[in-house]
């Protein structure tokens, strides 16, 4: 699988300074390689459980996933739960300056050792009572005469690696992985000026998704579907102006920047006072006193200034420089395999998507917003997340805003998806050579890790 060269994109400082809205070349697709398969991406990867299975021992137990963020432990002894298909680690914060993962099974008989995050001491078995202290040293074994066979200083418990980026706390399962520093490759340099450190998880919901892990993730790196399953957008997104970074020799990160504030390309004629009044109607973060267009002026231009004013306000800055990109874009990345960060402050969104449990044709997507801390680095405490029953929406979490309508929108062709997918006579999908960049990137990606 090749990644089509292109003229490149405006570098991360081009993008800031101003307004995005790439050429009309750039948009155009290329046709497909004298001899190459219309079948770009083979269809068993989204429900073959062989395929499941190579995933997990090539990808989730060899690539670093975002497990936590910071704020979830702040004290020595704080921890959460992380479970990816059959793997389960307890990251905990032991020391101010230090957290660990320890893998979540007792020495003794394997019983897991937290079921759910919380505060504690020391991690000790519910079912025999063998303790462990923080550090990971075995302190108690009931009825101690009857293990003369077993030396408690070798009988520390595993760890997985851990790593810190952004407020983020990542883990990798492999001992011999690289550093967390190169994998992330350009996302530090891209984020620097987005501070997510500085933020605070606001809200987090997650839902069981009717489709596979890279079918939930795919439906959301891309801006081709919006114009026929998210009709209700086109006056205020610029849907195929949407611009699609890979770059040469990064691996694991990509980009796209989706335009906010102009009409759909495909929409002639429309007035500024539709798109504001559609973009107030869908986001209330635009609502409150009139956004009057004066001559000269433009929908884009007033809607970036309003949100400039607000999120000053909200987070009691001045963010008057922030360019209208920045202000009002949505500036979302990839971190293969799982994490969709976004940038700028429009709307500070991560994705997570993972498998539901050994279930190749289900999974778990988690939608977080993540809103600045105040001046002083104070903060609320932050959001437990909401899990979706089966029959709910992502609508019934009203912390989503106008986020929810989308996804589920969205959650109903996945579905559709999933069971064409097994119902298709054709050997994969097709993909488009610019729209759909990103999820050939992710798939050239995942392909070199199975086959490693």
């Amino acid at each position: 699988m090749d990644i089509t060269a292109r003229r490149p994109g405006p570098s991360v400082q081009e993008v800031f300074a101003g307004d995005i809205n790439p050429a009309p070349d750039v948009l155009r697709a290329e046709s497909p390689a004298q001899g190459q398969s219309s079948a770009d991406v083979s269809a068993e990867r989204y429900f073959s459980k062989d395929w499941h299975d190579r995933e997990v021992e090539k990808v989730w137990r060899k690539c670093w996933q975002l497990a936590a963020r910071v704020e979830h432990i702040p004290n020595v002894g704080d921890h959460v739960v992380y479970d990816i298909v059959h793997d389960s680690l307890i990251v905990i914060r032991t020391a101010p300056d230090e957290v660990r993962a320890y893998v979540n099974s007792c020495l003794h008989r394997g019983t897991m050792l937290r079921t759910e995050g919380g505060c504690v001491n020391q991690l000790r078995c519910p079912f025999h009572g063998w303790t462990w202290k923080l550090d990971g040293t075995l302190s108690i074994i009931p009825g101690q005469w009857d293990f003369p066979h077993v030396n408690k200083d070798a009988m520390r418990l595993p760890e997985a690696k851990v790593g810190i980026w952004g407020g983020f706390v990542f883990v990798n399962f492999d001992p011999d992985c690289e550093p967390l520093e190169s994998y992330l490759e350009n996302l530090p340099e891209h984020f620097a000026s987005f501070n997510l450190e500085d933020r605070y998880v606001a809200a987090h919901v997650a839902k069981i998704m009717p489709c596979n892990w890279k079918l939930a993730m795919e439906a959301f790196v891309e801006a081709y579907h919006v114009s026929i399953a998210h009709p209700q957008v086109m006056g205020y997104y610029g849907d195929t102006n949407t611009q699609y970074d890979v770059w040469p020799e990064v691996r694991h990160v990509s980009r796209m920047i989706s335009v906010q504030g102009v009409p759909s390309p495909s929409l002639k004629g429309i007035p500024a006072e539709r798109t504001i009044e559609e973009m107030r109607r869908d986001v209330p973060f635009f609502a409150g006193r009139p956004i009057v267009v004066g001559e000269g002026e433009t929908a884009r231009g007033k809607l970036a200034e309003r949100a400039r004013e607000k999120i000053s306000r909200s987070i009691g800055r001045d963010m008057s420089a922030l360019s209208d990109s920045e202000s009002l874009d949505l500036i979302e990345y990839t971190l293969f395999p799982n994490m969709v960060p976004w940038g700028g402050q429009a709307l500070p969104i991560t994705y997570r998507f993972r498998p539901n449990g050994d279930d190749p044709e289900s999974s778990i997507m988690e939608i977080m917003f993540l809103f600045s801390k105040a001046p002083d680095g104070s903060h609320p405490a932050p959001a437990k997340m909401t899990m979706l029953g089966p029959d709910q929406n992502w609508s019934d979490a009203p912390e989503l805003g106008s986020a929810a309508m989308v996804a589920d929108q969205d959650t109903d062709n996945l579905m559709r998806i999933q069971k064409g997918l097994r119902a298709s006579r054709k050997p994969g999908v097709t993909l488009a050579r610019y729209q759909e960049s990103r999820i050939r990137h992710f798939h050239e990606t995942l392909d070199a890790y199975l086959s490693a």
